[in-house]
């Protein structure tokens, strides 16, 4: 039975890429009871095809606000999300992917995401940010693991007015970080959430997933064993 998400008092800023991970960690945040503040960002990505997504998915979950950030990673390269010399990795199937830091890792992208939301939610008075960052199902990102989260917080915590003064004291939110991709797309189902409006695929075909970058496979095999197709491969999304 799909869950009804209340209207929220508490403001919170939750990151949201338009995938199906931060429309998740979205649906939780004002299932809880928080007032969502979504940030997104243009930051140079091949992909962004995903703000269309997070804008529609915005809309469709009953945020109080969306802005879009915009900084340029491009400069720096050194992804395949953010650098045409480096091609996105294709793959027949997920028992492919390996234990290794993948190519598509943006350097120190969630840091740099992170110190947006920060400034945003002192501004808001805000004490919590939700990031649907997740350590089962992932891409091998270091920037995804729970130990890193707690040293953000904590230097969060030291790293602005409103903390120093004692108003504030963030939390960051991790609603996603324990569970599998099946465990996310089921929660998600629960709270509403049409996967349809959602777009993860790292190197889109005219708009539409590929099927074959690494998080396309993730993504189908969370649905896969639901007994599910992924409506974005399926032409449904």
């Amino acid at each position: 039975m799909t869950e009804h998400l209340p209207t929220g008092t508490r403001n919170a800023v939750v990151l949201l890429s338009g995938g199906l991970d931060s429309t998740t960690a979205l649906a939780i945040a004002i299932h809880e009871g928080y007032r969502a503040h979504t940030l997104s960002f243009r930051y140079g990505q091949r992909h962004t095809v995903e703000l269309d997504a997070a804008a529609r998915v915005t809309k469709a979950l009953g945020a109080a606000q969306h802005i879009v950030a915009d900084i340029d990673l491009r400069a720096f390269g050194g992804s395949a999300l953010t650098d045409d010399a480096l091609a996105v990795p294709h793959r027949t199937n997920r028992d492919e992917m390996d234990d290794t830091i993948p190519v598509t890792y943006v350097p120190a992208r969630n840091t740099i995401f992170l110190s947006f939301a920060l400034a945003w939610a002192e501004t808001l008075n805000a004490s919590d940010i939700f990031i649907g960052v997740n350590a089962l199902d992932y891409s091998g990102y270091p920037d995804c693991r729970p130990e890193y989260i707690a040293a953000y917080e904590a230097m969060a915590n030291l790293a602005t007015k409103a903390g120093v003064e004692g108003q504030q004291r963030l939390r960051i939110h991790t609603p996603l970080i324990r569970l599998t991709k099946a465990a996310i797309i089921q929660r998600g189902l629960e709270l509403g959430v049409d996967f349809a409006w959602t777009h993860s695929c790292y190197d889109p075909i005219d708009d539409r997933a590929c099927g074959s970058c690494d998080s396309c496979l993730l993504r189908q095999r969370g649905f896969a064993e639901l007994g599910m197709i992924d409506p974005a491969i399926s032409g449904d999304g």
